[in-house]
């Protein structure tokens, strides 16, 4: 079976190219690892987010019409079912029309709901395995999001690929499909629509994405895509014409403003929403 080329991490960042077979990979210390950024702890409600227009990319909760977002509890969930957050040194192009979806990408690092047991931190750094991904059609636009277990899961010795997930945790594949479906039905909004009939694409289609989602960040930190008002300043892409010296990224944070007490969950974010699985 002919190779796929995909992207290898160290503790830091996406580093190089490697070459694995485009069929399962055996759990083996080559395991082709990732890092993953927590945005969203399992079972919590506010709308964490990677803020790409301001220096330095922070995590911070959305506001939208000037109140805080928060998803809404789909029963039987609570808040988000998966640690939930991105790939670094990933961009969706909202330019580039997708040859899969025929959407282009929404302008966001590509999306990780990470389905071990352990409930992460925001901001915390994961080491994940990729074992698949669905295509998600959010507002016209394509929002892939990968499917990844924690390298250090008991669970990531047995789960290699999504029909792995199928078989181990019953049930999962279809609530998040359901769960990103509905998750914004409670705000007015329609339900989502999803590439492929919902169906999950496995582990060598979710590298080719990833792959291609890498080389338009590429493109966009080397300034030959139009990131519009995204902030590109970096410490270590020297390649890169919006790379800084560390004086100025310490400048940038001492700048930010000081950190707030954490904001208590709204009542209405902790209201159930009961609706219908048409």
């Amino acid at each position: 079976m002919a190779s796929l080329k995909v992207l290898k991490t160290t503790s830091n960042h996406i580093q190089k190219d490697v070459e694995i077979p485009a069929k399962r990979s055996k759990i083996s210390e080559n395991e082709i690892l990732f890092n993953m950024i927590v945005e969203v702890p399992r079972w919590t409600n506010a709308k964490m987010e990677i803020a790409t227009k301001e220096p330095l990319n922070p995590i911070k909760q959305d506001v939208k019409k000037g109140k805080l977002r928060y998803v809404a509890n789909i029963f039987p969930h609570k808040g988000y079912i998966w640690n939930y957050g991105a790939f670094p040194q990933t961009w969706e192009d909202p330019s580039c029309k997708d040859d899969h979806t025929g959407c282009c990408g929404d302008n966001d690092p590509i999306d990780v709901c990470e389905i071990g047991s352990q409930i992460r931190h925001t901001g915390e750094v994961v080491q994940v395995k990729v074992l698949g991904l669905l295509g998600l059609i959010d507002e016209g636009e394509t929002d892939w999001k990968i499917i990844a277990i924690s390298a250090n899961d008991p669970d990531s010795q047995k789960i290699h690929d999504i029909e792995d997930v199928r078989k181990f945790k019953p049930g999962y594949l279809e609530a998040t499909v359901d769960w990103f479906k509905l998750y914004k039905v409670p705000d007015g909004k329609p339900e989502n629509q999803f590439a492929f009939n919902g169906t999950f694409k496995d582990k060598a289609f979710a590298f080719e994405i990833i792959k291609s989602t890498h080389e338009h960040w590429k493109a966009l930190v080397h300034k030959k895509a139009n990131g519009g008002a995204i902030k590109c300043t970096n410490l270590l892409v020297d390649t890169s014409p919006y790379c800084c010296n560390e004086n100025d990224i310490q400048a940038i944070v001492q700048s930010a403003p000081p950190a707030v007490e954490e904001h208590s969950v709204s009542k209405e974010a902790d209201q159930w929403h009961f609706l219908g699985r048409g």
